[in-house]
């Protein structure tokens, strides 16, 4: 009912605003559902954040489509099995014209090593003994042990070495596929460098609001942030064309560990056993999601494909409360903190009402992004909802669950300990043979799935919504905006499919 509701609503003030749509220009205009929490590469770890630094910057490796890691900005060769040298290639030059260097590299990576910064990317580093330059081109990095994957971690984007020693930047100067023309606090303005193309990116958090302005011509492209009805009625509209494909990005609940009622496994285990998961896929995400077990896919090297999926079993959760005193008449309470994106809070609504059907009463708690995501870093939560986007190297099991890894060293943001863990984790970036490696991962998914160090959920597609004007877009299994760099907006003098009711 509400599906329908929502449709009619924007198809009564499409129609009431259809004659006010803005003509097309030359700059390509993207909505976000959220906003960049940084553009400083040392410290982005958002979603939006690590997106708009891929376009800013230029980091020495990335991943190919296996997941597994490219030469990008250096290439490297390894003269010992603890010391990797990378090469520069090209003729790399930051945004204001001064040559990009070994140098800035080492400053970069050297910045992020340092413990007063606090880092969030220092943890997955660890392993970093020495960061030499050798000439210009060229530098070293020495390891404590040979690790195979080591050029994955080096995806922080490089920044000028008079930046990378200051405390924060203005305006982040990268070498990356666009400059920073204008910064406010709700949007951002970039120049594509290859030929001038502006670029610029609009936060809209809400979501009717993002809606009416594609079909208005306000906004070029949206990636994500739709409730699955609203992108099927999208899809309709005469101008709009609407893509999806399978996604990385994992969404699962988060416990804390350190105290309240979360730190109890039994509760931990109700709580999964509550969640009828394939229900909320087929009926609120129509589809647009699949069944997750890990916090990686699983046609990742490094995934658990043979991972039983988390068990719908209301009465079993019943069962686990009672003995803990909690039934529908005398509630298990829990505070659930969200972001206010009206589809989570949708979602949360749905959790919410799963969870009471078995004793445990959640109390909703939906905050502006910012606030919503400072809260979870700082561990200010008992339980939350969040996703995962953009997992490329297993190093996120250090990242997120070795004791070492609470924030500001890294995203242990439940405060989840288990020595067993720590073990399974040094014990497999020990291995320099990747079979063996994956092998390790495995074990730990599974480790983790048992402690219920995390609920869950599932991984949820990419979805894009663009105007008729933008040619060649498309986004990738992670949702990077990487294709930007070379998409085609056609302009005011070039043909134009206007929006129809």
């Amino acid at each position: 009912m509400r599906a329908h509701i929502v449709t009619h609503v924007l198809v009564l003030v499409v129609l009431l605003l259809a004659g006010c749509a803005r003509p097309p220009d030359d700059v390509l205009r993207v909505g976000l559902v959220a906003p960049a929490v940084t553009l400083d590469p040392r410290y982005a770890t958002d979603a939006t954040s690590s997106r708009l630094c891929r376009l800013i910057f230029q980091a020495p490796a990335d991943f190919d489509a296996d997941f597994r890691p490219t030469p990008a900005l250096m290439s490297w060769e390894t003269p010992a099995p603890t010391r990797y040298r990378l090469t520069l290639r090209g003729d790399p030059r930051f945004h204001d014209g001064t040559p990009l260097t070994a140098a800035d590299v080492a400053a970069t990576y050297r910045a992020v090593l340092e413990p007063a910064r606090a880092s969030p990317h220092r943890g997955s580093l660890a392993n970093v003994l020495t960061i030499d330059v050798i000439n210009p081109r060229q530098v070293d990095f020495t390891l404590r042990q040979a690790d195979p994957l080591f050029p994955g971690l080096l995806v922080i984007g490089v920044m000028p070495a008079r930046d990378a020693a200051a405390e924060r930047i203005e305006t982040p100067v990268g070498s990356g596929p666009f400059s920073v023309s204008q910064l406010r606090a709700k949007s951002l303005m970039l120049i594509r460098r290859a030929d001038a193309q502006r670029v610029e990116f609009e936060v809209v958090e809400n979501e009717t609001t993002r809606a009416l302005k594609l079909t208005r011509g306000e906004l070029d492209l949206v990636q994500g942030g739709f409730a699955p009805e609203v992108a099927d009625w999208l899809a309709r509209t005469p101008g709009l064309s609407v893509t999806e494909r399978n996604g990385t990005t994992f969404s699962y609940l988060g416990f804390n560990f350190a105290h309240g009622p979360t730190a109890n496994p039994a509760v931990r285990q109700a709580i999964s056993l509550a969640i009828d998961r394939a229900a909320i896929i087929r009926h609120v995400f129509r589809g647009q999601a699949r069944p997750a077990a890990a916090i990686l896919v699983p046609e990742h090297w490094a995934g658990a494909p043979t991972l039983p999926l988390p068990a719908h079993d209301p009465a079993r959760a019943r069962a686990l409360l009672a003995a803990l005193g909690h039934d529908r008449e005398h509630p298990l309470r829990l505070a659930y903190k969200t972001s206010s994106d009206q589809f989570r809070l949708r979602i949360a609504t749905i959790l919410q009402a799963q969870l009471a059907a078995v004793g445990i009463a959640l109390e909703i708690r939906s905050y502006d992004w910012g606030t919503f995501y400072a809260d979870i870093k700082a561990g200010n939560f008992e339980l939350y909802g969040l996703s995962w986007v953009g997992l490329q190297l297993p190093d996120i099991f250090r990242y997120a669950f070795h004791a070492d890894s609470t924030p500001p060293a890294g995203a242990n943001r439940g405060r989840y300990a288990n020595p067993l863990v720590d073990a399974l984790v040094e014990r497999a970036e020990a291995q320099t043979a990747l079979d063996v490696r994956a092998a390790r991962y495995r074990d730990i998914q599974a480790r983790l799935l048992d402690d219920l160090a995390y609920a869950p959920l599932w991984y949820e597609n990419q979805i894009v919504v663009r105007r008729a004007r933008v040619i060649g877009y498309d986004t990738d299994a992670s949702g990077s905006f990487d294709a930007l760099a070379t998409v085609h907006a056609l302009g005011s003098r070039e043909a134009h499919v206007a929006p129809t009711p």
